[in-house]
């Protein structure tokens, strides 16, 4: 869990794309286990082990003063599934959605909020390695016309982090372009 001060400073000017972790692009059927292990370990337990332990710290019933936790999701989780390409993917980020909702009625009640922002098709490492033609099929898409830029993802999640957002848990804010 990054604090909200390091978050805030990668959020600003000249932050580099977000980057992608534990995806390879190709058919389900032609999944290996190893990859498919690697998507769910980094994507779903790596969330639910911080999420765990931010909770343990956060909540006021073990001597904390609350506070929110923010996952990332992806809109493909609720889309399309990324059928041919990353189903995989896109399966364990519906699965982090679920355990937010779970993990908001939780722990509302020790003073810790749970949201998940969900982006859509952002200027990451991996889209600047994908081809131009690929792309622009994607760009057809989002009817913004454009991928989104990380540090409207970042906003997102800080505004979910800070006070203006004190009343808002259980919830999906996605970052899309309308997707």
């Amino acid at each position: 869990m990054r604090s909200r001060r390091s978050t805030a400073s990668s959020a600003g000017r000249g932050a580099r794309p977000l980057r992608g972790r534990g995806r390879s692009p190709g058919r389900f059927t032609e999944l290996d286990a190893g990859n498919l292990e690697r998507v769910v370990r980094t994507n779903l337990i790596g969330s639910a082990l911080c999420s765990r332990e931010a909770a343990r710290r956060m909540s006021t019933q073990r001597g904390g003063r609350g506070g929110a936790i923010v996952l990332l999701s992806s809109a493909v989780a609720v889309r399309t599934g990324a059928p041919g390409t990353w189903v995989h993917f896109a399966a364990t980020k519906a699965a982090i959605e679920t355990l937010s909702r779970g993990l908001a009625r939780e722990l509302a009640a020790e003073g810790i909020r749970v949201n998940v922002v969900r982006p859509g098709m952002i200027l990451t490492e991996t889209r600047l390695t994908q081809s131009a033609e690929y792309r622009a099929r994607l760009l057809a898409q989002v009817p913004m016309g454009r991928l989104g830029d990380p540090g409207e993802v970042a906003a997102a999640v800080l505004w979910l982090l800070s006070p203006a957002a004190s009343y808002v848990t259980g919830t999906e804010l996605e970052v899309s372009g309308g997707l």
